[in-house]
């Protein structure tokens, strides 16, 4: 092993030498006589690979920095103990992994929202042209309203919502086809006669 310190120059009594490893699932070990880990050195070895994790989860890269952005914040918060654990990458990544869980989750919240909204529209006043589209989307099968949802409303790729939807990105991309074609039939009836 070879000892590092914040400059990458081995001086003999500095504070914050410690002997990093990078491992390949992101584990960083270290010596058990070393007091402190320096997290500059942490962020420095762990980023990249949390990044490139992340992206495996997310499937898109701004997410995926965002997700090891946050996670790098709340393990630097609480520091003064995960640097003294036997895997702060180890924690890291499980930390990197909940916040991408809670993503999900979120996004599947709003989409089971987005779908019950339709039983609410006759409570409130709104525009004819919005309560036409409102109701042809409430009008489709739930699985074309979930995939259409998730895909066209809430900017996700086949592949995040195949994750969701537990089902093949391709089925996906059919069932947002064929709700696209039943809404054009339901919103301009005259232009699918034509056609």
């Amino acid at each position: 092993m070879r000892p590092v310190t914040r400059h990458g120059v081995m001086q003999r009594g500095d504070p914050f030498v410690a002997y990093v490893i990078v491992r390949t699932v992101g584990k960083a070990g270290r010596d058990d006589d070393v007091d402190a880990f320096d997290f500059e050195e942490f962020y420095r070895a762990e980023f990249p690979g949390l990044v490139r994790a992340m992206f495996l989860l997310a499937a898109d890269v701004d997410e995926a920095q965002e997700l090891a952005q946050e996670a790098m914040v709340r393990v630097y918060e609480r520091w003064d103990r995960v640097s003294v654990m036997e895997s702060p990458g180890g924690y890291l990544f499980r930390v990197a992994t909940n916040l991408n869980r809670r993503r999900v989750r979120t996004l599947a919240v709003r989409a089971r929202r987005l779908r019950t909204f339709g039983a609410r529209l006759h409570d409130v006043e709104i525009d004819p042209a919005r309560r036409d589209l409102t109701e042809a989307i409430s009008s489709l099968s739930v699985r074309l309203r979930e995939a259409f949802t998730l895909v066209d409303w809430l900017g996700m790729s086949s592949d995040e919502a195949a994750r969701i939807l537990h089902i093949a990105p391709a089925s996906v991309r059919s069932r947002v086809h064929r709700a696209r074609r039943e809404l054009r039939a339901k919103l301009d009836p005259e232009e699918h006669e034509d056609g």
